[in-house]
């Protein structure tokens, strides 16, 4: 119970006390520059904690002298600050380089009074030869202050080796003190990634990214005229198959065998801006069961067709096809018809839907496609990304466990993506971003993961090689859920489902805070549906829905993943719940739960309604008859009443309200009381990979698990279908009875006012036990003896 307990504890969110907001050193003050800090606070990076960086910008070399032997030279700059030391690239045979590059070193990790600047030339054979050297002295090394505009670099003779003297060469450099706001920050070689070379120093930097514009490409499939098979002797039964990128569909074959077949179809697909794939339709005849024969085809760019704002019905257009089936000879036999098949097609870009990629449960963006109906935005959300705390080794490098640990949040179209620190189970990123809100009923997603392509030989979880980044984490955060104007600092629980459980990967430090720029307008939204209205005056199926949304997150996946450093598939498909589909015993479980929760309420209501008619407590019994006389005496009350007492009942919980934005609830998923068997169900390939004995089982499984909601939903229709038959006959006696109670029900009704008849039902509802039977009520016994469908059922 103590273990239970304290990972209780440890899933639930913590509060953390960061030391936010910028405090800037005096720079330059009566020659004091350096680390004195002062208590000013500038409010363009106030959700993270500041951190400082000396920073080197080596822009480029002039009048380098040459290598005697070679008569040429090649130059590189390496800055060296203690321990650490920084490369630029090299140039061959160049006495004026230009390198343009920024080194940044921790302040943290700043261990020595100089720093040296050292110009070297390369040479493959011996070591390499020394050209000059530069030398700052850290207490003289001046401050910048952003939005000052950038230090202006200068050029500075080179010395020999003792300082001595000046030697023949000049390099042009800037040195100063920064913070995580400056603009050099993003592109600076950084001291802590020292060991990263190659294609992996692209990898671990932090980016921006865009998911692409997605539209619905509606393509009605109308008719086509003058289809001709090459068996003249039959007349063809046709479908046609439409293609865009990997999407493919079909519609329906023609019932009727002729060369003007009709459809009348819609067909849909996902298309990104810019339109890359054509829209490719064939005609085929249906030859066979597994052989068909294509008779026609075309090929059509996207940006051809109209872009639909709203429901108005578009032109329709015919396309003449592509012959098929002549060989060589086809162009010749072309020439030689006198008509071409054709196709009618009513095709548009519809910019009036929200392409779903994402589930509708975690939206974090409602706009349509078209910006042209984007509405202005109500807030601003702001995120620190501070730090990570505990993280768990994901991988092993040179024979010890590691994490090289990147943060990936996602809000509308806006992706981010931290620096990845590297060989740190405490990462400290302080990186702050902002989105635009438009709606506050929507989630922003953060994932934390370990980045497994620096270019090393790393083995994820000890084997293999180099693969995907593997997931630490994830993070779902609310809007509506956040108060205005409030910075919410807390260390969320990082929470992964492995096959043998629930498993938390450590903590992530963040500060939130989510600005409102005009209240009326968010009040108005919540009147409003929460998609584009095109969504419901033209809704799509649920089949529909959940191909379009896997087809959208493939494309948003594979352009992402085309980025440099690219945000990769795993990445994307782990932010997007790509799996949330897929059958598991442990959410039917809790959401079984989740609605026996949602019925508690009911249940305790009526029991206390139970204990009133019981007389358990005869004062509240009292009191509810002396409510219910007056509320009868004067009905106008009832109403009132009600918004009342519900008036009271939300100020009363007002001091219950929750202090702490929504987390991962490992009980209400039930992840900690889950079976293993079921995780290993769970975490099953799709079809799955198991032996024979084990599908089985499982299938038994899933069998009694669906027979259980099969019998609930069967008495949910049993109990509809007898209210049917009250008046459809099915039972004459029952109806008969029942058609003449309602005859004396009208007759009394109409001549017992209505504050009798409702006391009388009341007080006889509310009678005293002894008053009560305990067999059931006629009217139950009636009910329950009327006839359903299911005697009707195999």
């Amino acid at each position: 119970m103590q273990a239970s307990s304290n990972h209780q504890e440890d899933y639930k969110l913590k509060d953390t006390h960061p030391q936010l907001g910028e405090r800037w050193p005096h720079g330059g003050v009566r020659g004091g520059g350096g680390w004195i800090s002062s208590d000013r606070v500038t409010s363009t990076y106030d959700l993270v904690e500041q951190m400082y960086y000396l920073y080197v910008r080596v822009v480029k070399a002039k009048d380098l002298p040459t290598n005697a032997v070679t008569g040429g030279c090649d130059p590189y700059v390496e800055v060296k600050l203690g321990n650490y030391k920084g490369k630029t690239m090299h140039f061959e045979k160049k006495t004026n380089p230009e390198w343009h590059q920024v080194f940044a070193f921790s302040k943290d990790k700043i261990q020595s009074s100089v720093l040296e600047v050292y110009v070297r030339e390369r040479d493959m054979v011996s070591r390499d030869d020394y050209l000059g050297k530069v030398v700052f002295d850290m207490n003289e090394v001046p401050t910048r202050v952003p939005p000052d505009s950038p230090l202006a670099p200068q050029w500075y003779r080179l010395e020999d080796r003792r300082g001595d003297s000046k030697v023949k060469g000049e390099v042009m450099l800037a040195v100063w003190m920064g913070t995580q706001a400056d603009e050099a920050f993003p592109e600076a070689w950084h001291s802590d990634a020292a060991t990263v070379h190659g294609e992996g120093v692209f990898n671990i930097r932090s980016k921006v990214y865009v998911s692409p514009k997605l539209w619905y490409l509606r393509v009605n499939v109308i008719e086509a005229q003058d289809v001709e098979s090459q068996d003249k002797g039959q007349l063809p039964q046709v479908f046609v198959k439409a293609q865009v990128g990997n999407q493919v569909l079909k519609t329906k074959t023609c019932p009727t065998r002729t060369t003007s077949p009709f459809w009348n179809e819609d067909l849909l697909f996902v298309a990104a801006e810019p339109f890359e794939e054509m829209l490719v339709m064939t005609i085929e005849n249906k030859m066979g069961p597994s052989k068909d024969e294509v008779m026609g085809r075309i090929s059509l760019p996207l940006n051809i067709f109209e872009r639909r704002m709203d429901h108005r019905p578009v032109h329709s257009r015919w396309f003449n096809l592509e012959k098929f089936g002549f060989g060589a000879l086809e162009g010749d036999k072309r020439h030689e018809l006198k008509f071409s098949s054709r196709v009618h097609l009513r095709v548009c870009l519809e910019g009036a839907y929200h392409v779903l990629d994402e589930s509708t449960m975690y939206i974090s963006d409602q706009r349509p496609t078209a910006r042209q109906l984007w509405k202005q935005p109500i807030g601003i959300l702001e995120v620190g990304i501070l730090s990570a705390q505990g993280l768990l080794p994901m991988k092993t490098r040179d024979g010890r466990g590691t994490t090289d640990a990147y943060c990936v949040a996602k809000y509308g179209q806006k992706w981010v993506r931290t620096r990845t620190i590297l060989e740190s189970s405490t990462p400290k990123w302080n990186e702050q971003y902002t989105w635009e809100v438009y709606d506050p009923c929507t989630v922003i997603t953060l994932g934390v993961f370990d980045n497994c392509h620096l270019g090393g030989n790393e083995k994820p979880g000890g084997g293999g090689g180099a693969g995907k980044d593997s997931r630490i984490g994830k993070v779902r955060i609310r809007l509506s859920t956040l108060e205005t104007d409030r910075i919410y600092t807390h260390a969320y629980p990082l929470l992964v489902l492995h096959p043998s459980g629930v498993k938390k990967m450590g903590e992530l430090q963040l500060a939130v805070r989510f600005t409102c720029l005009s209240l009326a307008n968010m009040i108005y939204l919540y009147g409003h549906p929460l998609l584009p209205k095109m969504h419901y005056l033209h809704p799509f199926t649920v089949n529909q829905l959940d191909s379009l949304r896997y087809q959208a997150m493939s494309i948003v996946a594979a352009r992402l993943g085309r980025a440099e450093p690219p945000l990769r598939k795993e990445v994307v498909e782990y932010m997007l719940d790509v799996d949330s589909h897929m059958w598991s015993m442990r959410r039917s479980k809790a959401n079984f739960f989740r609605i026996v929760s949602l019925f508690s309420g009911m249940i305790s209501m009526s029991r206390w309604l139970g204990e009133v008619c019981q007389w358990k407590n005869p004062v509240t019994s009292v009191l509810v008859h002396v409510l219910f006389f007056i509320l009868i005496c004067y009905p106008e009350l009832i109403l009132p009443t009600i918004f009342l007492y519900m008036f009271l009942i939300g100020i009363w919980n007002y001091r219950f309200r929750p202090r702490h934005p929504p987390h991962m609830d490992t009980k209400l998923s039930w992840a900690e009381a889950v079976h293993r068997d079921e995780l290993d169900e769970e975490f099953d390939t799709f079809p799955t990979s198991k032996p024979q004995d084990v599908v089985m089982m499982r299938y038994d499984r899933l069998r009694s698990v669906a027979g259980r909601i099969q019998t609930v939903v069967g008495d949910m229709a049993t109990q509809g279908e007898r209210f049917q038959s009250l008046l459809s006959w099915r039972d004459p006696r029952a109806t008969s009875l029942y058609i003449v109670f309602c005859l004396i029900a009208a007759v009394v009704l109409y001549v017992t006012p209505f504050k009798i008849l409702a006391l009388v039902a009341g007080l006889f509802w509310l009678r005293h036990p002894r008053f009560r039977s305990k067999m059931p009520s006629a009217p139950s016994n009636f009910f329950r003896r009327l006839p359903a469908r299911s005697d009707s059922m195999l």
